[in-house]
């Protein structure tokens, strides 16, 4: 039951995110100043600080004296997906209209945006959805996933994200706010991601470090 829910949990708030961004944060409003910017980076902060005290060696061995290991992933998952509601519930609205695409620069950004769609679909099908989503506890025994997306960067989810968020052909304060402030925090957070990794998986992922070398942005990062 934990399990299950906390996977329920998990795609309500990529749902509830995804309209968000889209319903939500495209709407035409009047530049709110800085202060709503300050305040959507705590709560961005906030959402990160959750990735990054997870992944402190101290903080898994508490989790892992008190959770049986098969809910730790879910547990994970739990505290994020509500994390991620709040970012969404309590944003406050930025406003300001940067700039909308015509035309074919309009079907440039949108197959931007489909390509990052693509690739993050290519990059979940390659691992296990029901793992990502806390119902199956992490496998990593089972070896490195090097094949499809992971050939071209080491963090293609990553990819695709950023692809999502800054290829909007309507670009609005509070998308650009967005985009910014999530893609710091995955840029922040893959060194501490990887230091897991090689922890984790040894020599294994030195090597595939060295045969793909940029981590999420090709020739950039």
């Amino acid at each position: 039951m934990f399990v299950w829910f906390g996977g329920a949990l998990f795609v309500a708030s990529l749902s509830v995110c995804a309209f968000t961004y889209v319903a939500v944060f495209g709407r035409p409003a009047p530049f709110a100043g800085w202060p709503a910017v300050a305040a959507d980076a705590v709560l961005i902060t906030i959402f990160a600080l959750h990735h990054g005290v997870f992944a402190r060696e101290p903080v898994k061995d508490a989790v892992a004296r008190q959770f049986p290991p098969p809910l730790i992933r879910s547990l994970y998952v739990w505290i994020a997906s509500v994390l991620l509601l709040l970012v969404c519930g309590l944003w406050r609205t930025v406003g300001g209209d940067l700039y909308r695409a015509p035309g074919i620069l309009a079907l440039a950004l949108t197959a931007t945006q489909i390509a990052g769609l693509f690739i993050t679909a290519r990059g979940v099908a390659r691992i296990d959805p029901l793992e990502l989503a806390g119902i199956h506890p992490a496998r990593q025994l089972e070896g490195l996933q090097v094949t499809g997306p992971y050939r071209w960067v080491r963090h293609p989810l990553y990819l695709g994200w950023a692809l999502m968020v800054f290829g909007a052909a309507h670009m609005t304060g509070d998308r650009l706010v967005f985009a910014l402030l999530t893609t710091l925090y995955l840029v922040v957070a893959i060194p501490l991601e990887e230091r897991s990794l090689r922890r984790a998986f040894g020599d294994d992922y030195t090597r595939y470090m060295r045969a793909v070398r940029w981590r999420m942005i090709p020739f950039i990062y």
